[in-house]
């Protein structure tokens, strides 16, 4: 929503661009079979079609809007969601917009409680977290995409039929001149929490609704503040409730603000309720300056999930197969790591570097990742917004304790988004007991300073394997010599000892990395042929 007297996209800071329909020339090719169609123009489906094209499969996005979303929603991008944002070739300009920040601030009754710090240090290459209105993420992956000659992007299409045919599936597209039907091998279904998509299929999802419910208020004003997340607890502002805020780019703040019990949606979304809250709100951070409302919505918090993300030629990514609280900033990061996680997936297959069966991981490693997500949002979910008069009080007494014991005000820590451990996953093979530390297979390669950069900038866009001495790095090359007939390409890097002790590894160890940098496999005492084994079970060409 926005203030009286302007429309639905006039905003303050951001231009809105206006997509047409497929018209002239693009509309004789709309019925050409597609290899995969994406319903759904967000963050997540955009991210998806830029995976796919870095893995050259050409693509088809379908939308029934005539531009991005409005309002900035998913403001917070996680580190490793930087990583997968340069995998796909966008990082740049988020680089050059985003606001980093390390640190969190918590307040009880106005007093400071808690400063956390997320984990950094020179051996990493990105901060653990970055601001940004959700307009410009989607607008930094639109340019990408629209550069790209593999994905054919059309706007004002909604998705209204699907039925499977052999081999495939086929969509009802209808836009404003006519509806016509389009058979695409794979379809990924990105259209957000209220997903038309599963609808269509029959499918709901699972899992808790909780009472908490929160305004969230997009305002423009030059505060000189540090770029830190401000949680206020039971604040002067809004007795009783739970107030959260974030600097972002543009001079534009966010601020969320829980409703109290009793407050009907329909009162609290007025503009001049919400003027009078975020007001107040402004007043307690200690703003005197003029301001401006941008826009505002509303949200309550929820771990909500379907039981397979896969329904036969469909994959479900991003909010339409799960919907998590904001509490931690889990929801576009893991739906980011959906996308990249299907798009290299798919795209071995379609090249026919991989096996079907490559697919049947996508369920248990980014549904697990769900379900992980869930378990620390429920406890940021409980202590943000307490569902119980039990919780509440034991809430509140745990902040009273805060006041004066320090450790206390570690309950409000809320234990931000990293990366999930596919230890499970049947694309990762099982540890070698001979190692003592270092990072496990299923676990995200961990970053390291070099004399010459970062470990991650020598990492080639498939898969890689790491080795820490030139004999065993030729043994490798040589059991891996006859796979470009196969297309398929695999980067043997000889690293020094500096890089095998980060990597609890010896002179005569290999690790097998994955695409997506997450480890598959790790040798103590490495054999080339126990390798080549290991990488054909991976990719399901055994």
């Amino acid at each position: 929503m926005r203030p009286a007297g302007r429309g639905e996209f006039d905003s303050l800071y951001f231009d809105y661009p206006h997509f047409d329909p497929p018209e002239g020339a693009a509309r004789t090719r709309l019925t050409a079979p597609a290899r995969v169609a994406i319903v759904g123009a967000g963050p997540v489906g955009m991210a998806s079609a830029l995976a796919l094209a870095r893995e050259g499969v050409s693509s088809v996005i379908f939308d029934a809007k005539p531009t991005l979303n409005d309002g900035s929603r998913a403001i917070c991008l996680a580190r490793e969601t930087f990583y997968l944002l340069r995998r796909i070739g966008v990082l740049p300009a988020f680089e050059a917009k985003s606001l980093p920040w390390t640190t969190g601030w918590s307040y009880y009754r106005g007093q400071q409680i808690l400063e956390f710090r997320m984990h950094d240090s020179e051996e990493e290459l990105f901060r653990p977290m970055y601001n940004l209105e959700q307009q410009y993420t989607e607008q930094f992956l639109w340019e990408a995409v629209h550069e790209s000659p593999l994905i054919d992007t059309r706007w004002q299409s909604e998705v209204v039929g699907l039925q499977d045919v052999d081999g495939g599936v086929e969509l009802s597209i209808t836009d404003p001149i006519e509806t016509y039907t389009l058979r695409a091998d794979w379809v990924l279904a990105a259209d957000g929490a209220h997903s038309p998509m599963r609808r269509l299929r029959g499918l709901r999802l699972q899992g808790e609704n909780y009472e908490g419910r929160y305004v969230i208020a997009d305002v423009q004003m030059a505060f000189d503040h540090p770029t830190v997340r401000l949680a206020l607890f039971d604040p002067a502002c809004r007795p009783g409730g739970t107030v959260l805020v974030h600097k972002q780019p543009d001079n534009i703040w966010r601020i969320d603000y829980q409703l109290t019990e009793g407050k009907s949606e329909e009162e609290a979304l007025k503009e001049e309720n919400v003027s009078a809250a975020v007001a107040s709100v402004i007043e307690e951070i200690g703003y005197t300056g003029e301001w401006k409302l941008e826009w505002w919505s509303i949200y309550s918090a929820n771990t909500l999930a379907l039981d397979d993300y896969r329904d036969g030629r469909i994959f479900f990514v991003g909010d339409s197969a799960h919907i998590v609280p904001i509490f931690g900033v889990r929801g576009l990061n893991n739906g980011i790591a959906d996308a990249l996680n299907i798009g290299w997936k798919l795209g071995w297959l379609l090249n026919g570097k991989a096996g079907e069966e490559i697919l049947d991981s996508y369920t248990p490693e980014r549904r697990g990742a769900t379900l992980d997500v869930f378990d620390n949002a429920k406890k940021s979910t409980r202590f943000m917004t307490p569902p119980t008069p039990g919780f509440l009080l034991m809430r509140d007494a745990a902040l009273s304790l805060a006041l004066d014991y320090p450790f206390a005000g570690d309950l409000a820590n809320p234990r931000n988004m990293t990366p999930y451990t596919y230890a499970e996953s049947p694309l990762v093979e099982n540890d070698d007991t001979a190692f003592d530390g270092g990072p496990a297979p299923g676990e995200v390669l961990p970053e390291c300073r070099l004399d010459d950069g970062y470990l991650s900038d020598h990492l080639a866009p498939w898969f890689n394997i790491f080795c820490f001495n030139p004999a065993l790095a030729g043994e490798i090359k040589l059991a891996f010599q006859d796979i470009s007939d196969r297309d398929i390409q695999i980067s043997v890097l000889d690293f020094p000892s500096k890089e095998a002790a980060h990597l609890g590894a010896g002179e005569n160890s290999a690790y097998l990395i994955r695409p997506d940098r997450y480890i598959a496999a790790r040798w103590k005492s490495a054999a080339a042929q126990d390798i080549r084994v290991a990488f054909n079970n991976i990719i399901c060409r055994r």
